[in-house]
């Protein structure tokens, strides 16, 4: 457990690993785990509408488009300055306006996961995070990969203060987060 205050948002493409860093963080260092997409999936809960990449993409373009690009950046930051655990990780950063509010925490660090898109693929249909991954080509895949929500991430991680390449094993994921965490809490 950290003994000051870190925030972590984690930026990378598609099934990437972002949500295994994030699984790791909460296990071994009880972090706290805020992301962006958990209140689009509560309002497609809400309103009876199928749970598939498409429709949080769509649902976030309309809140953005009508209520400010930055809604749910303000909402994160004022969500994570007021969690009292010390370690906190945020999953899901895509954008730089999803960073804008975040970036003037002192505490805040943005972490880059990288890996191949034949791996990430393969890891996508494997998990079946929502309704439609388990029967997606790779054709479909890299469609995903071109949507609005996901044209900013590359430009984002390459802001990052930390590079994650996960193309390897869970270890090697493990050992690179347990490296950022170290030097972190000096």
């Amino acid at each position: 457990m950290p003994t000051k205050k870190i925030i972590i948002g984690i930026v990378g493409e598609i099934a990437s690993g972002k949500g295994t860093a994030t699984k790791y963080l909460i296990e071994k260092y009880q972090a706290a785990n805020y992301r962006f997409s958990t209140a689009l999936r509560d309002v497609l809960n809400r309103v009876y509408v199928e749970i598939k990449r498409e429709n949080m993409q769509t649902l976030y373009q309309i809140l953005r488009e009508n209520f400010g690009q930055e809604l749910l950046a303000r909402v994160m930051a004022e969500d994570v300055k007021k969690e009292s655990n010390p370690l906190i990780v945020i999953d899901g950063v895509r954008r730089f306006t999803d960073i804008t509010h975040l970036k003037q925490l002192p505490e805040f660090k943005l972490i880059y996961i990288v890996a191949d898109m034949e791996k990430r693929f393969e890891r996508l249909r494997l998990r079946r995070e929502n309704e439609d991954d388990a029967n997606k080509t790779l054709e479909q895949f890299k469609l995903d990969s071109q949507a609005e929500a996901e044209k900013e991430i590359t430009a984002v991680g390459q802001t990052a203060y930390y590079i994650i390449n996960n193309n390897g094993s869970f270890e090697d994921l493990y050992r690179q987060i347990d490296e950022i965490i170290t030097k972190l809490n000096l």
